[in-house]
């Protein structure tokens, strides 16, 4: 590395007064350190792309996130760099030195390549402002730095480290704001989430991501522009919700988005939910037992050893938004909610595809949502084998998942209560578990195929064919593997008297 020594554009460590430009903070050693550590971790790009354009007479810097992330102590597999250069000019200076090069994001600003086995993304200095009823950013280039610093986010993704010298860029005080776990912007938050209203959802989730908190001012501009939010695309606030889904407080950006009424926009039936009251959980309304069953999924999750799991987080999310339009009043003070899963299932269903969430996380999350209550009919362990093998084969795949659901919509206050569901919820794992050994539950066909069943009553492709395939399903749903002789015998009966 050509200069390891660290410098400062400026070494203020006070906030200014309000009103005028924040000065950067300064960098102890272990600051330094983890910048150093970065410059080095994405080699051969701090060094030789480095230079490459400083001998071109262009200026290149890390930015943003990536920067963030290394004074916070944390991984980042991002290489965002800035420039001065159009992008023109950036292929001219990658030709030759890249390994490959993309020109996908190149009309606002951004050329993409790949070195090594880093994969980096180069932006020109850039404004980008959306007009009101535009959903395409207008981009305008620039050629200080200091501009481009100043029309990003937040102040703590609003610094730079200067390659190759490492010169540390931080105009606005982000490094302060990164030290108190605050979220500012660089200007007024109004003309932030003016330019591009996704910062408001961008807001929330880096609460939820990072644990900090908003500035009052950034929450008050939030509430007061959330329906701006209407104009970003569904793919943008997509992608938002799904980063703020699998953090590591996701109840914390979902409380932020419904405190803020950015929620209504995003995911109305959350806020649907409060002050709709639980017949199962009276001391919660379903807005609160919602997000502690949140909470609960994420702690199963974690103790089985699985990854953040978006589909699992937002299938106990919307378990219950199906309530709200089910409520019943019965003698006595009875709330009733009669098939709320089957209606919650519906509305899970339409509103992830209004975000346009793939089909997989679509299908996935409103069958968990439509099967979140089938073990409360599970009692004291009184179902036949056959309807521990619905309950699996109903499941598919989901199945781990629809037990930690199933456990998490546990919130009672009744230590006995809880105990006694826990104790239920075991056995009929373990009682799944036993089955699965012996046939394999997720995947259970008849014992006659199709062509089988043909051939063994004589017909033809048509609807008989699919009637006698239900039927063999059944059978072998109520009575576990059987033969190719016995299933057929028993074909020949059903038969004889259906058909």
């Amino acid at each position: 590395m050509p200069n390891t020594e660290f410098s400062s554009e400026n070494d203020a460590d006070q906030r200014p007064e309000a009103g005028t430009v924040p000065g950067p903070g300064s960098l102890n050693g272990t600051r330094r350190a983890a910048i150093t550590a970065l410059a080095e971790a994405v080699q051969p790009v701090s060094d030789e792309l480095g230079a490459r354009f400083a001998s071109h007479g262009q200026q290149l810097a890390l930015v943003g996130g990536p920067v963030r992330d290394a004074l916070l102590g944390r991984r980042s597999n991002d290489v965002d760099l800035t420039t001065d250069a159009v992008p023109s000019r950036i292929l001219e200076l990658v030709d030759g030195w890249a390994d490959s090069v993309w020109t996908v994001g190149i009309e606002f600003g951004t050329v993409g390549l790949r070195k090594g086995g880093h994969q980096l993304e180069i932006t020109t200095y850039r404004s980008e402002s959306y007009s009101p009823k535009s959903r395409k950013p207008e981009v305008a280039y620039g050629t200080d730095i200091h501009d481009d610093l100043f029309r990003r986010d937040f102040t703590v993704n609003a610094m730079a480290v200067r390659l190759p010298e490492l010169e540390f860029v931080d105009p606005f005080g982000g490094l302060a704001d990164l030290e108190a776990g605050v979220l500012r912007t660089p200007g007024r938050p109004e003309d932030s989430f003016s330019d591009d209203p996704l910062r408001i959802m961008r807001a929330v989730r880096f609460a939820a991501q990072l644990g900090f908190t908003l500035a009052p001012e950034v929450a008050e501009a939030a509430r007061g522009m959330a329906d701006r939010l209407s104009i970003v695309s569904a793919e943008r606030v997509r992608d938002e919700l799904t980063k703020l889904m699998v953090s590591p407080d996701p109840r914390r950006g979902i409380e932020l988005m419904v405190d803020l009424g950015i929620a209504e926009y995003v995911l109305p039936e959350i806020p649907g939910l409060r002050l709709e009251i639980d017949e199962h959980h009276r001391h919660k309304d379903v807005y609160e037992h919602s997000l502690t069953v949140l909470d609960q999924a994420l702690d199963l999750e974690r103790s089985r050893g699985h990854e953040p799991d978006l589909v699992l987080r937002l299938a106990a999310l919307l378990h219950d938004v199906g309530k709200p339009k089910t409520r019943e009043f019965e003698g006595g003070g009875r709330v009733t909610f009669h098939h709320h899963e089957v209606v919650g299932a519906s509305m899970s269903r339409k509103r992830l595809t209004a975000l346009r969430f793939p089909k997989d996380v679509v299908s996935d999350v409103s069958t968990l949502v439509g099967l979140h209550l089938r073990f409360h009919g599970y009692g004291k362990g009184e179902w036949t084998d056959s309807a521990v093998r619905r309950y699996a084969r109903d499941a598919g795949s989901q199945l781990e998942r629809l037990h930690i659901l199933t456990r998490a919509d546990c919130t009672t206050r009744n230590r006995r209560k809880a105990a006694a569901l826990s104790k239920a919820y075991d056995d009929i794992e373990r009682r799944i578990g036993k089955l699965a050994e012996q046939e394999e539950l997720d995947r259970i066909r008849p014992d006659l195929d199709g062509n089988e069943i043909q051939e063994v009553l004589g017909l033809s492709p048509g609807p008989v064919v699919g009637k006698a395939y239900r039927f063999m399903l059944e059978l072998r749903l109520e009575n576990g593997p059987m033969g190719k002789e016995e299933a057929a015998a028993e074909l020949r009966a059903w038969a004889a008297e259906h058909l």
